[in-house]
């Protein structure tokens, strides 16, 4: 078995993925019913989604590859042969001696085919043609396309696919999955989804029970859409909750835990690769899943019962925990259960390094609002957003005027848009959409003057759509104007693409050096407002975030890097802002004098701004006494089918690791035991050893590792011997 990693790149579902391992000489890639085959030897595959574009090159794999995928095409054939060409230029296929052993083709199409009717069908046949026809000397894939013509092999994504993907098209194809979602991608108004490391552990055992051999992580590590690369209503943070976050730092128990996992499925590798598959009931909801050769065996019991269960395996009795697989890579010795997380937790903190405070410091600049005689484009009709602003903006100004005669000086403005926001500037007012209703109006009270009137709507895209067929054909903007009930939809329109300062690109040092900048006032009009000031990089090397929780809506850049979008007036459901933290990686900033502006679409206070720094300062474990040792503690026994530990009787341990360049400065809680609660909280049972904290000291404090054994020998004998033991130490790292 293999730890791989492998770079995905989402580019408008064309060419989408490459995996990579690493080795010398020329290598040959085939496969059969069980898995890839790489110089003649079966492979169980394991990687990790890393996108370049959403990290930095120091967070990501230095790989000439990544630098193709700049190249853009209007056709797809061209396109993909192009990147294809430049692999091959590089010498990067492992045909060629390089590191690429699988590509694939389409990314979902079957989630859009059927809308193309007659054709979507012949569309999926030239697609595999084409790319197997480039010659690439490894195999191609296609995601969720049931269909893949052969040689191209159809693969599972999603978070389930041990019980959802119905298997290869062809019996001379092997299983793959290739997006295990860790989490998900959020949208603004949406709340985080969290996914236990013992859910994903659990579904990819299963997967590889069914004869899986190969696994991506989708994301493993998940990073940040810099700029405005995020789909619609998407938040800058992607995959925060994967098992390496945003900034690059490992989450555990995820991270740990699934490493365990890919220890036990190594153990079994030899039955698993070369078995033969047996599968048959222990219980009304148990299964055990058996891979036989000549002396050799693994089983995966699988328990989908709400409820702990005892099942009978090859007359030994094996306690399976709820919803869990135990897998024995003998048949007999359960080395691994999905449900027993086993590894430490930790605790993300923020650390608050400067606030952006002083009115001195900060200068604006206020967006100039266009009216009708300002424009240069102009149209009959309302016009379609996007294909108006060829995506160089996310804003596209609207202007009209009109007379009024009326005596009445107050009027009401009505609009319908299919936008994502909506700004209306006569006397205000804003409205917008979400990711599951795109559409809104917004309606607003107007006070007219005798005469002439203009009216300016800023219409703001958060994104472009991220799916579904006919793209080409979705519309945004505005796409009804009324005013006191007169439709202004067929009237003469003015409008201006973008803003003037993103022209002016006054994000950027020379561009700001260029407008003039006025000194900070709070104003209680809503009006687009740039804001500039400076800051100095906070010491050390922990990842740096900016704290724009006082802001509302806009786009921030540091030293003209683009950070992504912000929205932290758009509260989720328990009213808390989506995103709060926006990621400023190192490699942006220098010693002094780094660059901040924003623009801010409503009235954000920028004086409520922090520069904080993110690091692990907290890590805990949390291990029973029937938990089991560390899968590492196994080895097979050669020329027999038997596993043993390195140590006999080896007992589980609690482990305790602080990041690097940091030590455990403070045991926060400790209880050997029976402890009540988990890691995120906890108090003293009925059963504790008044002597933990001591013990626990004198092993972790001043350390940056440290490991007990889970035993009543450790803490100095069994005052409670009725009582199943436990660990809970929760410590600081400092």
């Amino acid at each position: 078995m293999e730890i791989l990693w492998l770079l995905l790149y989402s580019l408008v579902v064309l060419l989408k993925a490459f995996v990579f391992v690493h080795g010398g000489g020329n290598s040959n890639i085939t496969y059969d019913g069980r898995s890839l085959i790489i110089n003649g030897h079966h492979k169980i595959l394991f990687s990790g989604s890393i996108h370049y574009p959403r990290s930095t090159p120091e967070l990501t794999l230095a790989l000439s590859c990544t630098l193709a995928m700049a190249c853009l095409q209007f056709h797809m054939q061209r396109f993909a042969k192009n990147i294809v060409d430049m692999m091959k230029s590089e010498r990067l296929y492992a045909s060629q001696g390089g590191p690429i052993i699988l590509s694939q083709i389409e990314n979902e199409y079957k989630l859009v085919e059927a809308a193309f009717h007659e054709k979507g069908p012949p569309y999926v046949r030239w697609a595999a043609d084409m790319a197997v026809g480039l010659q690439t000397g490894v195999p191609w894939s296609m995601c969720k396309q049931d269909d893949a013509p052969d040689p191209v092999i159809n693969s599972c994504n999603g978070m389930r696919c041990g019980e959802t993907f119905a298997g290869p098209n062809s019996p001379n194809k092997p299983a793959l999955w290739t997006e295990n979602w860790t989490s998900f991608y959020q949208t603004y108004g949406e709340e985080t989804l969290m996914r236990s490391a013992a859910h994903i552990a659990f579904h990819v055992a299963l997967f590889i029970a069914k004869k899986g051999s190969y696994v991506n992580y989708y994301m493993y590590h998940g990073g940040t859409n810099f700029g405005r690369t995020a789909s619609a209503y998407v938040i800058p943070s992607y995959y925060d909750q994967a098992p390496l976050d945003e900034y690059g730092l490992i989450r555990q128990p995820k991270w740990g835990h699934l490493k365990e996992l890919h220890a036990a499925i190594k153990l079994s590798s030899s039955p698993l690769l070369s078995g033969v598959q047996t599968t048959f009931s222990l219980g009304e909801m148990q299964q055990a899943y058996v891979f036989s050769k000549s002396g050799e065996c693994a089983a995966f019991l699988v328990n989908n019962e709400s409820r702990d269960v005892h099942v009978l395996f090859q007359n030994f009795l094996y306690e399976l925990p709820q919803n869990s697989i135990s897998i024995l890579p003998d048949c007999k010795t359960v080395v691994f259960n999905t449900a027993k997380v086993s590894t430490q937790h930790n605790t993300r903190s923020v650390i608050q390094r400067q606030k952006f405070d002083s009115i001195e410091k900060w200068e604006e600049h206020k967006e100039v609002i266009p009216d009708f005689h300002k424009t240069s484009l102009r149209a009959k009709k309302l016009l379609e957003q996007m294909n108006t602003t060829k995506d160089t903006s996310d804003y596209l100004w609207y202007t009209f005027r009109f007379q009024h005669d009326s005596p009445s000086a107050q009027s009401v403005l009505n609009v319908a848009s299919s936008g994502h926001v909506l700004h209306a500037f006569l006397n205000g007012g804003s409205a917008h959409g979400s990711h599951q209703h795109k559409t809104f109006t917004l309606k607003n009270t107007l006070r007219l003057r005798n005469g002439t009137n203009f009216i300016s709507l800023l219409s703001v895209m958060v994104g472009l759509p991220d799916s579904g067929a006919f793209l080409e054909h979705r519309v945004a903007g505005v796409r009804r104007v009324r005013v006191q009930g007169k439709d202004f939809s067929n009237h003469p329109w003015g409008y201006q693409v973008g803003l003037l300062g993103e022209k002016q690109q006054i994000y950027t040092d020379l561009g700001s050096r260029q407008i003039k900048w006025s000194r900070f006032r709070r104003s209680t009009h809503q009006r687009p407002t740039w804001y500039k000031t400076t800051f100095d990089e906070p010491a050390g090397t922990d990842p740096v975030a900016l704290n724009l929780g006082s802001m509302g809506k806009g786009e921030a850049w540091v030293n003209g890097h683009s950070i992504g979008r912000y929205w932290v007036s758009y509260h989720t459901s328990k009213g808390n802002p989506s995103q709060t933290w926006y990621n400023v990686p190192r490699s942006f900033l220098k010693p002094k004098g780094n660059l901040l502006v924003l623009l801010e679409e409503e009235r954000g206070y920028p004086l409520g701004i922090f520069l904080d720094t993110i690091s692990i300062t907290k890590v805990c474990g949390l291990v029973s006494g029937s938990y089991l040792p560390s899968v590492t503690s196994w080895r097979r026994q050669e020329g027999t089918g038997n596993i043993f530990q390195k140590k006999p009787g080896r007992r589980p341990k609690l482990q305790l690791h602080c990041p690097p360049k940091r030590i455990i400065s403070k045991i926060l809680f400790v209880s050997f035991g029976t402890p009540s609660g988990d890691c995120e909280s906890y108090d003293i049972g009925r059963c504790h050893s008044s002597n933990s904290r001591d013990i626990v000291e004198k092993a972790c404090l001043g350390k940056n590792t440290c490991s007990l054994t889970v035993s009543s020998h450790t803490f100095g004998g069994d005052w409670c011997p009725d009582f199943p033991k436990a660990l809970l130490v929760d410590a600081q790292c400092s």
